[in-house]
């Protein structure tokens, strides 16, 4: 048989029993709203060559911020940082796949298809301007890098970035820019 607690011993324990259990309490609230860590933030970023990944393109718009050449030299690219930068923009408003951008002097704008994991393009018409300009000497450059794409890098986690890789072994990076519905 137990001892039976008197209720002048049961007056004396009751305060410490009272702050007690208001410190488990806070201590329990405090870490019920400790914000927890999402497993995946600490995962390694998902292969960007992934055919899968390709899909996330649709109404996204993107800028040409790096060319790096097969033998490894960077190509310099205008306006990558000051003025107005080439650009290429994917979307599907009115139900069709449609590219348009800035090739460094003109406007362009085409179709595009995103089939098997990699972006490729259909005929693509611009405007006609003469430009002496930086941008003015690599656009056709840049017009003909798209027709030649052989693999598509698509990077949705910060910073967002799509590579296109080509036959000749270049690779063009893009940095993500501008509002999309993505």
């Amino acid at each position: 048989m137990q001892p039976r607690l008197s209720t002048r011993r049961l007056a004396r324990i009751a305060p410490y029993a009272r702050t007690a259990l208001a410190a488990l309490s806070v201590a329990a609230l405090l870490g019920a709203c400790a914000i927890p860590k999402h497993p995946d933030s600490e995962a390694a970023a998902p292969d960007p060559f992934n055919p899968a990944a390709t899909q996330l393109l649709d109404d996204t718009s993107w800028t040409l911020t790096a060319w790096k050449q097969s033998d490894g030299t960077a190509r310099t690219v205008p306006f990558a940082n000051l003025g107005t930068p080439i650009t290429l923009t994917l979307s599907t408003a009115g139900g069709q796949r449609h590219a348009s951008g800035f090739s460094g002097c003109n406007r362009y704008m085409g179709s595009y298809a995103l089939k098997d994991g990699k972006l490729s393009f259909g005929t693509l018409g611009g405007t006609r301007m003469a430009c002496a300009t930086p941008g003015g000497q690599i656009e056709s450059t840049y017009l003909n890098a798209l027709t030649h794409i052989a693999r598509t890098g698509v990077q949705m986690r910060a910073p967002q970035q799509m590579q296109l890789v080509l036959d000749n072994g270049d690779t063009l990076v893009f940095e993500r820019s501008g509002s999309s519905d993505k």
